[in-house]
């Protein structure tokens, strides 16, 4: 029997149809000069179909790279929706990266065309002239730019080519499984790869954060959204929003206690998602001044884990659940979430909520020993966590990757931790030496390869220590050679400084005699953590 449904693609001008015809009222709101200036979907839905038309007024062609280096602001989610739209790729830059490693990125992609908040552009100069696919330079913001700075591209206010263009775009029928996203993740190896979503696997996520037991994303909702819309299509949630109908705030580079609490107090959001420094900030800002922050239904919190602490810190100091989800780029992001089971109690519901969480509807999620056997859900047996779903990558471009995905095709995480009968999973250590700080990867091997290029470190080690506000930070292990003496922690700092993202700067130094190592020859991390575990090393904190 053959079945009779229709066939039509899933895909993003499928949310975007929808978002624009259905809920034409919701409304977008940008965070400026400490207010919100509002939108509707509607008024948002001439101003994509507009871009759409100045995109391919350019030459901007099906499968052309256009990236976006942007806070989270209206021109930028109308880059989200018009460009995957058109059948373009969105190629969301991360303003926090280096300079050099955004034209690394840039280069790989083959970005033929680059949107800019005027305040970011200038970081962006030096590097734009060696992009040599990017044909334009689109600047949101209305200062004069120096086209002969910007090098070979040719450069346009935002502004204008949306008031140039005339008629209606002629949207083109779409293969749901062409690619409408990419986004760079160096989170399990320190290399950037390109995760490239497609249009079936970003309408099947979106699908999935409207879920009761997931995001339960809704109408009634109203999105303060805090997660960079550079990093893993902000959690979804732009997509969330407009394919629901929730009205969505966004704080531009606003993102400070100060600035989320004026958000707030102004509008009343019901649903954020945040890293839990952020989350710690704020709990430190409401010590000296309260707030009210009843209005949240839930708190999502991600990127690093919580502690059951800060989540009961959460529910009484403002009566509001923390979720924790735990997910990758590779997954869109969304693979697990601390709901808490029917079994639990009040007594005992910070333990669940504090777990990595149970896979959403769609994903898969596995233990595998480094023998390649699969282990009991059981709680207690320990491997790699392994997964797959119909919104988890299969590949990088233009990146073999052959050790990130097993024989019979699932994604290898490089996380190790348990699976309980419940199905459960509970993420106990990392079998790279990836950093995790307030959300950000912290590559060891990069920073290792920086700090050996200083005269006087015979050695260098990094490794994660737990940190109060940033939940991880690096700490620097060095060598030093005794013909030297004049190295020290902060001219190492300085000479990092110009080298590494500001975030990756580590203010944590101990200068030990010698670096422990296993059979092979290679630094003993495992027992640099229990060196530190045990208060062996003379800490040396910077400010």
């Amino acid at each position: 029997m053959r079945a009779t449904m229709m066939d039509r693609p899933l895909s993003t001008q499928m949310i975007f149809r929808h978002g624009s015809r259905i809920h034409a009222k919701s409304r977008v709101g940008t965070f400026d000069s400490g207010r919100f200036a509002f939108s509707s979907f509607a008024e948002v839905s001439l101003r994509v179909e507009r871009l759409a038309m100045a995109l391919a007024a350019l030459g901007i062609q099906r499968g052309d790279r256009v990236a976006t280096y942007c806070w989270n602001h209206q021109p930028h989610l109308e880059a989200y929706l018009a460009i995957p739209a058109m059948g373009a790729v969105l190629h969301t830059l991360n303003v926090r990266l280096f300079p050099e490693q955004v034209a690394g990125i840039m280069n790989h992609a083959e970005d033929s065309a680059l949107i800019v908040d005027e305040s970011l552009l200038t970081q962006l100069l030096p590097i734009l002239p060696q992009i040599p696919s990017l044909r334009h330079v689109i600047v949101i913001g209305t200062a004069p730019v120096d086209s002969k700075a910007i090098g070979h591209a040719k450069t346009h206010h935002y502004e204008e080519l949306l008031q140039a263009t005339h008629g209606t775009h002629a949207w083109p029928e779409l293969n749901e499984r062409d690619a409408a996203v990419v986004c760079y993740t160096s989170g399990t190896t320190g290399a950037p790869k390109g995760v490239v979503y497609s249009h079936r696997s970003i309408f099947l996520h979106t699908l999935g954060t409207l879920g009761h037991d997931t995001f339960g994303i809704r109408q009634a909702d109203r999105i303060l959204l805090l997660p960079s819309m550079f990093h893993a299509n902000a959690w979804g949630l732009p997509f969330s929003a407009w394919m629901s109908g929730a009205d969505l705030l966004l704080p531009g580079p606003h993102l400070k206690a100060s600035d989320i609490r004026t958000a707030v107090q102004q509008e009343r959001p019901t649903f954020t998602a945040l890293v839990p420094t952020l989350i710690n900030d704020l709990l430190l800002a409401d010590q000296a001044d309260p707030l009210d922050m009843s209005c949240f239904r839930v708190i999502v919190s991600g990127g690093s884990a919580v502690s059951p602490t800060l989540i009961n810190k959460v529910r009484e100091r403002w009566g509001v659940p923390v979720l924790q989800g735990w997910g990758m780029t590779e997954t869109s992001p969304m693979c697990c979430l601390s709901i808490p089971p029917r079994i639990s109690t009040p007594d005992n519901e910070a333990e669940w909520r504090a777990k990595s969480g149970r896979p959403v509807p769609g994903m898969e999620v596995r233990i595998v020993t480094a023998e390649g056997v699969t282990v009991a859900n059981d709680g207690q047996s320990v491997g790699e966590l392994q997964l797959r779903g119909p919104w988890v990558t299969a590949g990088y471009h233009e990146n073999p990757s052959p050790d990130s995905f097993t024989a019979d095709g699932w994604l290898r995480t490089g996380d190790v931790g348990t699976i309980d009968p419940l199905g459960y999973v509970q993420i106990t250590d990392r079998t790279k030496d990836v950093i995790k700080s307030g959300g950000e990867w912290v590559s060891s091997v990069e920073l290792e390869n920086k700090l050996a290029m200083f005269p006087g470190v015979n050695e260098a080690a990094v490794i994660g220590i737990p940190d109060p506000r940033w939940e991880e930070r690096p700490l620097v292990l060095l060598v030093i050679d005794p013909a030297a003496p004049e190295v020290t922690p902060e001219k190492i700092r300085e000479f990092l400084r110009p080298m590494v993202a500001r975030f990756a700067l580590p203010e944590n130094f101990a200068l030990v005699p010698a670096l422990p190592k296993t059979s092979v020859g290679k630094v003993d991390k495992n027992a640099l953590r229990q060196k530190f575990a045990a208060g062996e090393f003379d800490l040396i904190r910077l400010k």
